[in-house]
Parts: structure tokens; C-alpha cells; sequence
């Protein structure tokens, strides 16, 4: 889900994540812990941990400041484990947030479980009410395409414009999920992944390992310390690869 630029802007929304913002400050204001931003500060888990212990009384036995994407993963998993007892959510229910995606800093998912909370823990915080957030759901299936037995991407590439970019905005907000804990962002998919070394990265993050610096350049200078044309600024083969990537690891 993509929330639309113009709830992104809308005061509404500006007010609501200024009065989560504020009331975390306030929580958590004795042990000096302040947020800027809720999408940067709290996907490591670090504010959550604190949030739960303060509000909720819970301490839980696991390690204060989690560096590695790994370590991040485990910490909200306890984190938020505990808090869904708490929030009264039951195994196999739909809820609008989880683990991956507040790690992915996905702002949608992390308002949805800091109101759940505010109104669990303190309900009679004063949200701004009526904030209203649109949102845009884009599934890439390729399957409302007539394709012949061609590979889809080729065939997918031969139709108009917009089709093409549906698919291509989609794939790079899946893309910039799963590398926001990198500090990573990519804006053209088309030159970013000439090199390799950022598919590289994104495969780690998918799969759950770290491909050791020296087995490659991390910020090759030349040809020859590229990983072997992996796309080569090739769209099709570029698209072929993300996509199949795509389809792995999306989120139910």
C-alpha cells in the first residue's frame, strides 16, 4: 500500500504524527530518549522497547541498542510480540501493522500501531480525530495481461507507458522497503543497478545474510570492479530480475 502525496500533505495527517511525536517525547522524557521523525526512529525497535516498559510495566530480556537488520528483526519480534498480547490482538486476526513492516519504516503501518497503543495506554490522549489517510494498493501480477508464451517482462515492456510505470513504481517502492534500513534509497532503476553492488545488497536483505565487503567494491570506480554486469543498464533485464525478486519475497 502507497499512501497518496496528497494525504502526505494533508494538516491532518502533519497534526496527527506531531501528536504522536510529542507524546512519545513526553513517555519517554525521564530515561532522555526524543524523536524527530516516526518513520526513522522507531523501526530498530530501540523506542518501542522503552515505550512497552514504560507504559505497559514489561521488561523484556533483549539487548538495549541493535545495530545489525538481523538483530533489529529479533528485538521487535519480542517487542511486538508483547505489545499484540497487550493491544488484545489475537493469532491469525488482520492487523494493520507488523514486524517486517515497521522495520521497513512504513509510516502507514507505524501510525496504525502508535494509536492502537496511545489508546490502550492512555486513552484520554487527545488525538486530532477525522484524520483521514488515502491510500493506494498496487499489486503486480501481470495477470489482467494477455501475454503469449514470451516471458511477461517482454511482453509487458511492448505495451503503453503507464502500464509499464504501474509496474516499475511498484517494484521500487518494494525495493526501497526492504533497503530503508540500509540508509540505501533508489530513485532510477533503470542506472541503479548497472553495478550490482545495490541488487547485491538487496538480495542480503531479502534472504537474511551480509555479503562480506571484501568479496566485492562496495563503490566500484571502474568497470572491472563491477559484479559482472549484473543488468547492465539493461531495462528489460533489470525489470526480469526485480520483478522475480518481486514475487519471492512480497508481503501477503
Amino acid at each position: 500500500k502507497l499512501i497518496q502525496p496528497t494525504s502526505l500533505k494533508d494538516p491532518k495527517l502533519e497534526n496527527l504524527k506531531q501528536a504522536l511525536v510529542d507524546w512519545i517525547n513526553k513517555t519517554l522524557k525521564a530515561e532522555h530518549i526524543v524523536i524527530q521523525s516516526l518513520e526513522e526512529d522507531l523501526y530498530d525497535g530501540l523506542v518501542l522497547h522503552h515505550l512497552l516498559a514504560r507504559l505497559g510495566n514489561v521488561k523484556l530480556d533483549v539487548e538495549e541498542i541493535a545495530l545489525t537488520g538481523s538483530s533489529q528483526l529479533r528485538k521487535l519480534e519480542a517487542v511486538m510480540k508483547e505489545l499484540d498480547k497487550m493491544l488484545g490482538v489475537e493469532d491469525g486476526c488482520p492487523i494493520k501493522w507488523d514486524v517486517k513492516l515497521i522495520h521497513n519504516k512504513d509510516l502507514l503501518a507505524t501510525i496504525h500501531l502508535l494509536v492502537a497503543m496511545a489508546k490502550a495506554f492512555q486513552p484520554e490522549l487527545n488525538l486530532p480525530p477525522n484524520v483521514k489517510i488515502d491510500v493506494v494498493t498496487v499489486e503486480v501480477t501481470l495477470a489482467n495481461f494477455s501475454f503469449s508464451r514470451e516471458d511477461p517482462i517482454e511482453q509487458l515492456l511492448k505495451l503503453e507507458a503507464t502500464k509499464v510505470n504501474t509496474v516499475k513504481k511498484a517494484i521500487l517502492h518494494f525495493v526501497n522497503q526492504n533497503m530503508a534500513s540500509l540508509g540505501l534509497q533508489v530513485a532510477d532503476m533503470d542506472k541503479q543497478f548497472a553495478d550490482g553492488v545495490i541488487l547485491l545488497l538487496l538480495i542480503g536483505q531479502l534472504e537474511g545474510f551480509f555479503i562480506p565487503l571484501v568479496d566485492f567494491h562496495l563503490t566500484p570506480a571502474n568497470d572491472a570492479e563491477m559484479v559482472g554486469y549484473i543488468v547492465s543498464q539493461d531495462v528489460a533485464a533489470t525489470l526480469k530480475v526485480l520483478y522475480a525478486l518481486f514475487r519471492k519475497h512480497k508481503r501477503n
